[in-house]
């Protein structure tokens, strides 16, 4: 809360419209967080030049500086209500559509522009390396995991797809990871407790730990032997993970890559035991129908 506190020893030198920008965070900072420096400015009734000069008042080069840290301060302090009531403040039924796929694809951007290509690379090198691959998610984040888990069960060997539904029943299942596993984690807002502290346990057995999140400063950052940055952000209640889900399939194709000759060996395989058990429909069979 420390940008809070910079807000409030700034405030008595603040002009009076600085100090309406000052109340209306401290008060709403949840909405603030998602409002261009127009709204903002028109929230509180000062011009947006006012709200550009504040910004720079308390320490930052520019709104978009103040913004960030408070999208940071809220990420994973906001209810689903209080989600809803944020988005309301930015779209409407009108532009709904075009708001979600304009910033789906900032997101994608930003993420490409941040994310290590050392870390990316040192990551593929241990999933190669690895006896055993552990991927986890939780909440929202299943779904991110058991795509990735489907993909590396056709490439790699000893996958495990951590079950998240008692926090019981995962440790039962990392309990045998050491130092030759890796273990990718993935978690992003709001940050699942079940997620740090299987983490912690694996960090304690020596495992490998691949975090892909949001943030630096998210929890499973701090434990993490390679580091994936990925953004997301929010337009309704929902979290977008678009750019987290081209992160993993960067990782995918990575791997795929490096292995090339062994996955080419095991997608052969599998395609014999596909058409032998028609596990997909087949051009011959639309024809007929």
């Amino acid at each position: 809360m420390s940008l809070m506190s910079n807000i409030e020893k700034a405030y008595p030198k603040l002009s009076k419209g600085q100090k309406r920008i000052a109340d209306y965070i401290l008060k709403h900072y949840e909405k603030a967080a998602f409002m261009t420096a127009a709204n903002l400015g028109k929230a509180v009734n000062v011009s947006e030049s006012t709200v550009v000069r504040f910004a720079t008042e308390i320490g930052f080069d520019g709104y978009p500086g103040l913004q960030n840290a408070l999208r940071e301060l809220i990420k994973s302090r906001l209810t689903s209500v209080q989600r809803m009531e944020v988005a309301n403040v930015n779209i409407n039924e009108t532009n709904v559509l075009d708001k979600a796929l304009l910033s789906d694809i900032d997101l994608i951007r930003a993420t490409l522009e941040q994310v290590s290509r050392e870390e990316f690379a040192a990551g593929v090198k241990a999933i190669n390396k690895a006896k055993r691959i552990y991927i986890l998610g939780v909440r929202s984040s299943a779904s991110l995991a058991s795509f990735l888990a489907f993909y590396f069960n056709l490439l790699c060997e000893n996958v495990t797809l951590v079950d998240s539904a008692s926090a019981s029943s995962m440790f039962e299942q990392l309990y045998r990871i050491g130092p030759e596993d890796v273990c990718i984690a993935i978690s992003f807002p709001r940050y699942s407790k079940q997620t740090v502290n299987a983490l912690r346990f694996v960090k304690d057995r020596g495992a490998v730990i691949i975090s892909i999140t949001d943030s630096a400063a998210s929890p499973i950052a701090q434990q993490a032997t390679y580091l994936l940055l990925a953004r997301s952000s929010m337009v309704s209640f929902a979290d977008s993970l678009v750019a987290p889900l081209s992160l993993i399939n960067a990782l995918i194709a990575a791997v795929a890559h490096s292995g090339s000759e062994q996955v080419q060996t095991n997608l052969h395989a599998l395609e014999k035991i596909w058409d032998e058990y028609q596990v997909y429909q087949t051009q011959q069979e639309d024809e007929e129908e």
